[in-house]
This record gives C-alpha cells, sequence and structure tokens, in this order.
C-alpha cells in the first residue's frame, strides 16, 4: 500500500447491535482494526460495537483513536 492509498478515506458498512451504518475513516485505520479484530479472534462488527459502547465522540474518531492506541501497544 503506498502512502496516497492509505490515506484515503474508505467508506464502509457495519453493524453495530443490529442497525446497520456506515463509517468513513482513512483505508490504514480500517486495515488497522481488521488486524486487531483478527488478533482477538472476533469479527470487525463486533469490534466496532465494542468501540461504540466505550465511546464518548463520534464513531469515526473513536475507532482512529483505538486503531492507533492498540497499534502503537505492538
Amino acid at each position: 500500500m503506498t502512502v496516497s492509498e492509505g490515506v484515503k478515506l474508505r467508506k464502509r458498512s457495519v453493524r453495530i447491535a443490529g442497525h446497520l451504518t456506515s463509517v468513513s475513516i482513512e483505508e490504514i485505520f480500517w486495515l488497522a482494526l481488521r488486524n486487531i479484530a483478527d488478533k482477538r479472534g472476533m469479527s470487525m462488527n463486533a469490534l466496532v460495537t465494542e468501540i461504540d459502547i466505550a465511546r464518548s465522540g463520534n464513531l469515526s474518531s473513536a475507532l482512529r483513536v483505538f486503531a492507533f492506541e492498540n497499534t502503537r501497544k505492538i
């Protein structure tokens, strides 16, 4: 992946607590979230739901911060 590909916004549909919603974040964050979900043995929807429950701001920002914080620990 090139730098320009990683910073492009990508919109994806996710299911949170049974409700379908779409979220736009950069591709590099989607990849980080996928890696975190895989390491935890959970689906992307389950991970996003976990992040959604704990967030205080908007979902896109919460996903970015979560991905950053968990990637930084590696």
